[in-house]
């Protein structure tokens, strides 16, 4: 559940899933190319082009390149994307000529577990793969961007059965298993640079790969991110407090959500 907090130097009220999306928005650098997912990265996305970074380039995995939609999308087969793209091409391309080739800044990912290193699982949970406790919906296009775009950033609700030592199944690679799979396996990508979550931030470790907190949101003490993380939890020498969304921000924000009619629970 996405908890009130208020920000003492404006009085503004603002939820953590709020914090979370703008967070996830302040990440994305101006006329950077990033590969979107539906829900939280794409509001994420198109909050960040309507705020700090107008020339950003939206890339959604239907195949649309360049889309400037003028609502949040209910899925990669909108048609607002095709109407509103430089582009649309086919599936393989993305894939072929634009993901593997290195031409994508940043993927936002997220997923059902996120373990210390940074793997991501969207497959099953349980260790017995051909009879889990629970199937999930499967990899998609997730273990490619996890591989090839030049960065990625995960975005996920902060929990102990989401944030484990170690993921039930590599969907997507992070790190792997030790923490050093990207530099053995010669991946082209940096991997997760950024974990952000409605308790705050975690970064690698760049000597390790394990995942360490860096800033924690507003009115969230560290001790509240250990107790949701299901490894001992290290912290940089400094841990920072994310700043509170601006006016602006959540004015935008809650617009772009309005266009869904119902709002967005992602």
């Amino acid at each position: 559940m996405s908890s009130p907090r208020s920000d003492s130097a404006t009085g503004g009220e603002f939820t953590s899933d709020e914090m979370m999306t703008v967070a996830a928005a302040r990440s994305l650098r101006d006329e950077a190319v990033c590969f979107v997912g539906i829900g939280l990265p794409s509001t994420a996305a198109n909050l960040a082009r309507r705020t700090h970074a107008p020339g950003l380039v939206l890339i959604y995995e239907s195949g649309t390149l360049g889309a400037e939609p003028e609502r949040l999308p209910l899925s990669i087969g909108d048609g607002v994307l095709a109407e509103t793209a430089d582009s649309v091409v086919g599936v393989p391309e993305i894939f072929n000529y634009w993901l593997q080739p290195g031409r994508v800044d940043v993927g936002f990912l997220g997923g059902a577990q996120v373990d210390r290193y940074g793997n991501i699982n969207t497959t099953v949970i349980g260790e017995d793969y051909h009879d889990p406790k629970v199937r999930l919906p499967g990899a998609g296009g997730a273990p490619e961007i996890a591989t090839s775009c030049g960065e990625v950033l995960i975005v996920m609700r902060h929990n102990p059965k989401a944030f484990v030592s170690a993921v039930d199944f590599v969907t997507s690679v992070g790190y792997g298993r030790d923490g050093r799979a990207r530099e053995q396996l010669g991946l082209p990508g940096k991997g997760p640079v950024r974990v952000i979550t409605d308790l705050g931030v975690l970064e690698p470790d760049l000597a390790t790969g394990e995942l360490v907190l860096s800033r924690v949101a507003p009115e969230v003490e560290v001790e509240q991110v250990r107790a949701a993380t299901g490894w001992p939890l290290r912290t940089a020498d400094e841990v920072g407090t994310q700043e509170p969304p601006t006016e602006r921000e959540l004015t935008v924000l809650r617009e772009l959500k309005a266009t869904l009619g119902n709002g967005e629970s992602s």
